[in-house]
């Protein structure tokens, strides 16, 4: 048997005999396990920026899990079982991919995109093109994911320049608006970031996510500069905090 149908029938088996056995894992619902799925994805979020490959595996592993949890769940419901849902996606991906199951011709990266939105399209019936955009994904991501599926569709900016445009447009909208305009105008021009992100095809939560991380790295730098030193924080001035952090940056 192919090594890989052996692992998983073996996940497959060992979940029927956890969810029998286990009394922990007999209580849970989907409801129950849906946090800690958002959970196990960012852990693996994290391990993929890391680029660790072992954690990688690792978190991969327990989201593989969960999947099952899923499946068996919906088995117990008989709503549907893990064939069920494989098959489904086999049949999307089939579906969706006809420039290599069928007959129709696509030259680059971008038209294969273009294709696979317009025929989402047309398995939805009437649903719009951003609908599948999921209410609860995070905002920065869900702006970068609207953008991509109405530029699909044609509605989308002649160029980078042009974007570019809009940026300065709405920065200084945001620079003249008082009150409670601001707050309006400063997701517009968030909004425009990403648009323009997307252009140069940067993630801008994968980019905002490492600036994160070099921001943590080198603020405790300064934390452990002035516990080396029996200092407080707030005994720093502004101006050493800044000459630690200089220094963290050569890093």
């Amino acid at each position: 048997m192919d090594k890989r149908l052996e692992a998983f029938g073996r996940l497959l088996t060992i979940m029927d005999e956890l969810r029998e056995q286990c009394p922990w894992d007999k209580k849970q619902t989907n409801e129950s396990l849906r946090h800690l799925t958002i959970e196990e994805t960012y852990e693996l979020s994290d391990a993929i920026l890391k680029n660790d490959n072992e954690e990688i595996k690792k978190e991969l592993g327990d989201l593989f899990l969960h999947l099952v949890f899923y499946a068996k769940i919906g088995d117990e419901k008989k709503a549907f079982d893990v064939s069920d849902v494989l098959n489904g996606v086999c049949e999307k991906l089939i579906s969706r991919h006809p420039h290599i199951y069928g007959d129709v011709a696509a030259k680059d990266e971008e038209e294969v995109k273009k294709n696979w939105e317009q025929l989402k399209l047309k398995e939805g019936g009437n649903k719009g093109v951003l609908s599948g955009v999921p209410t609860s994904m995070p905002s920065l991501v869900k702006a970068m994911r609207m953008q991509d599926k109405a530029a699909q569709v044609g509605f989308d900016w002649p160029s980078k320049d042009d974007v570019w445009e809009k940026v300065d447009e709405e920065l200084q909208e945001f620079k003249e608006a008082e009150g409670i305009e601001k707050e309006e105008e400063f997701g517009d021009l968030l909004f425009s970031l990403v648009n323009y992100a997307r252009w140069l095809k940067i993630n801008p939560d994968d980019a905002l996510e490492k600036t994160n991380r070099k921001f943590k790295y080198r603020f405790e730098a300064i934390e452990s500069y002035a516990k080396s030193q029996g200092k407080q924080l707030e005994d720093m001035t502004l101006a050493e905090m800044d000459e630690v952090w200089e220094e963290a940056k050569k890093k």
